[in-house]
């Protein structure tokens, strides 16, 4: 137990300091990429490959690792790169994203950086690979690409946005209707993800695609008279975001006297033992793991029944 707290403060330590550590890597050239460390379970030499029939085109094989079979996903070809040479070392990135493992063979992996999350900038607007990036940043006066890792896995398996019949209460969705809900989250695909379920209950959906704008928004709001906790039903944010991220959000919300009682959930692909004590942390009121229409649906139900019934 001892050692899991320690874990868990290891990994917590950044939380709410607006801080990130990035795994910087190569892929099939010299452009440096990054993914956050957080979702990194181990890296390793590239083991050999079974392959899978009718797999998707860039999923080059599964592996076995640690007693279970996982995908290997060639992600220099998933963005439309060329694929990694195998007969160069290669290395395979093992991930966990929304409570699935996979891996990603990559080229040469090269160092873990910490960094703060204002030095991490939106990509610039563009064609081509900047299709598959989530942020770029600045190395030793190197761009580096951090990689939109959401968006390769949703177009290799595709999510289902479907909510069940029976997680939806007929009864609340006239009550749902007209009520706000603020979403902030760097992710295209998150943010339609949300945007679905939400208009289905009728909800009316604001948008920020980082955290500092999510808050300038809010302050907006604020300062033309709105009582921000009562015009949102509440704010779902995603946790890693360039400039600001969804930890130095909520601390900030909950610092700001006209801001502090808004309903704040956490919206993530990061799962695993350290969620709770990073809601924990930084004060949000809920957590929820990323593509889940259902859960999302209940847990904005639920929210939407307190209130009524608390008035």
């Amino acid at each position: 137990m001892a050692s899991m707290l320690d874990a868990v403060d290891q990994r917590t330590k950044l939380v709410g300091e607006n801080r990130l550590e990035l795994l910087m890597f190569r892929l099939s050239g010299m452009q440096m990429f990054a993914i956050n460390v957080f979702k990194v379970q181990e890296v390793v030499q590239l083991p050999k490959l079974n392959q899978m029939p009718h797999r998707h085109p860039s999923v080059a094989g599964v592996t076995h690792f640690r007693g279970r079979t996982i995908p290997v996903i060639d992600l220099s070809e998933s963005i439309g790169m060329k694929p990694i040479d195998r007969t160069q070392p290669s290395n395979l990135i093992v991930t966990e994203y929304n409570n699935t493992v996979q891996g990603f063979m990559v080229g040469e992996v090269d160092r873990i950086i910490n960094m703060n999350w204002n030095e991490i900038l939106p990509p610039p607007d563009g064609t081509g690979r900047e299709h598959y990036l989530t942020a770029i940043t600045r190395v030793n006066d190197r761009i580096v690409e951090i990689i939109d890792v959401e968006k390769v896995l949703a177009e290799i398996s595709p999510y289902d946005g479907t909510i069940s019949d029976d997680v939806i209460d007929k009864d609340l969705l006239s009550l749902a209707k007209g009520l706000e809900v603020l979403v902030v989250d760097d992710s295209s695909v998150a943010l339609a993800q949300c945007r679905s379920t939400l208009d289905y209950l009728g909800i009316t959906v604001h948008e920020a695609n980082n955290g500092k704008r999510g808050l300038e928004q809010l302050k907006k709001w604020a300062a033309e008279g709105d009582v921000v906790p009562e015009k949102l039903l509440m704010m779902i944010t995603d946790a890693e975001m360039p400039e600001m991220d969804g930890y130095r959000l909520t601390r900030e919300v909950r610092e700001d006297p006209a801001l502090k009682d808004l309903y704040i959930v956490l919206h993530t692909s990061l799962s695993g033992s350290f969620n709770k004590a990073m809601v924990q942390k930084v004060g949000c009121d809920d957590f929820l793991s990323k593509f889940q229409p259902d859960k999302l649906a209940t847990l904005i139900q639920d929210r939407i029944r307190s209130v009524v019934y608390r008035e």
